[in-house]
């Protein structure tokens, strides 16, 4: 079984996880988007991660050479990529990053190197796929430097950082956010399976993505939830020395986090023999996602006229809604929590601030993913609980 994230198996995911992603970052566009005339409006950026699903004669044709090459040009001298750059364009002369103290000459925006927002795991995925199309040994070069520096960003303990080098702040954490973990992890189970966009690594480093997979997999373990006797889900970001939950931005506070969760659990369904430990820790999160669900709503955008943009966001009563999930649940309380970017949570989103209302995923159907795979797992197990092997 393989995880499903953002791969063909799941656009539903990958459309979601944009749409809350472009949201999320409403409020803070490229560096590149601010030269642009007020009248101007700014290009829609074309994202890494869309790339994974293009069909191999893509890879042959004018714009998919030029874009791999734009993608190579963006790799840093660290193996790893920026976020928030356009693979349409190459990588042109290092710019200040427009959020640096003043004077802070080495700061440039696309010389950090990170997983967040799908950044080097996703290119790798799309050089790998090139590579194997069209035997441009660059590719494979610069796949080479990017598994080597996921290799090197691994915590001993078996987690990831948000970012790598490590900084002085929240991207020093075990990062779920966004998916930070679960991409580098997918992608290494992927390289462990021989999937065929990988066949070309060498068995070395096959045996080395397996063992950082399985490493993974002990830190997810050690850092889920137990809330109230009884273990639940995870947090956004845990702490890499504790592995208590630890927050991000200053509306990320600690948390159980129905959001990421979900696709950590996918991962962990994705192991083709699980044990005990896996199979209570999938199990444990089934059931809190089942109570946590929140039915007869709708979190929706209406016209709101007096609204500074015209529009709102809003939870309306509807019984014919499918159901959500919060992105944040308390650590005490259990109940949804909703913040502002002054740091104070709050019980509802209609008393955050207009600006976080509008430019965050603050419900989701994350859960529905899990609702969904947990009964193909649950009878994947029933067919193999006979068959031996090894436990993942």
């Amino acid at each position: 079984m393989s995880f499903p994230r953002r791969f063909p198996a799941n656009h539903a995911l990958v459309l979601l996880t944009t749409v809350i992603w472009t949201a999320g970052c409403a409020t803070h566009p490229p560096a590149t988007q601010a030269t642009l005339p007020a009248t101007q409006p700014s290009p829609r950026r074309l994202f890494i991660h869309s790339l994974v699903d293009k069909p191999d004669a893509w890879f042959t044709t004018a714009e998919g050479r030029r874009i791999v090459d734009n993608i190579l040009s963006w790799q840093n001298a660290d193996g790893g990529w920026w976020k928030n750059y356009d693979p349409r364009n190459s990588r042109g002369p290092l710019r200040p990053d427009p959020r640096s103290a003043p004077g802070d000459k080495d700061s440039v925006w696309h010389r950090v190197s990170t997983f967040d927002n799908d950044a080097t795991h996703s290119e790798m995925r799309v050089l790998a796929r090139a590579y194997r199309v069209t035997g441009k040994e660059a590719c494979r070069q610069a796949f080479e430097r990017g598994l080597a520096y996921i290799f090197e960003a691994q915590y001993p303990n078996g987690g990831w950082p948000q970012r790598f080098p490590l900084q002085d702040n929240y991207g020093r954490r075990i990062t779920f956010n966004d998916d930070a973990m679960t991409g580098v992890m997918a992608l290494l189970k992927d390289i462990a399976d021989a999937k065929p966009d990988f066949a070309f690594v060498p068995d070395e480093q096959r045996r080395q993505a397996k063992q950082a997979f399985d490493r993974g997999v002990e830190v997810i373990l050690k850092c889920q939830i137990n809330f109230n006797g009884k273990l639940t889900v995870w947090c956004q970001q845990h702490d890499e020395v504790t592995f208590a939950p630890a927050g991000g931005r200053a509306y990320e506070l600690p948390s159980l986090c129905g959001g990421e969760s979900a696709d950590i659990v996918l991962l962990l369904m994705s192991i083709e023999h699980p044990d005990a430990r896996i199979r209570r820790s999938i199990e444990a999160a089934v059931a809190w996602y089942e109570s946590a669900k929140i039915t007869g709503k709708r979190w929706t955008m209406v016209d709101v006229p007096t609204a500074p943009r015209g529009r709102d966001r809003v939870l309306v009563d509807d019984p014919t809604a499918p159901p959500i999930w919060a992105r944040f649940y308390d650590l005490k309380t259990g109940q949804p929590f909703f913040c502002s970017r002054d740091g104070i949570p709050r019980s509802s989103v209609d008393q955050i601030s207009y600006e976080r209302r509008m430019g965050y995923g603050w419900y989701g159907q994350w859960g529905r993913q899990v609702e969904k795979a947990y009964p193909a797992w649950k009878a994947r197990l029933a067919q193999s609980s006979t068959r031996p092997g090894a436990s993942r």
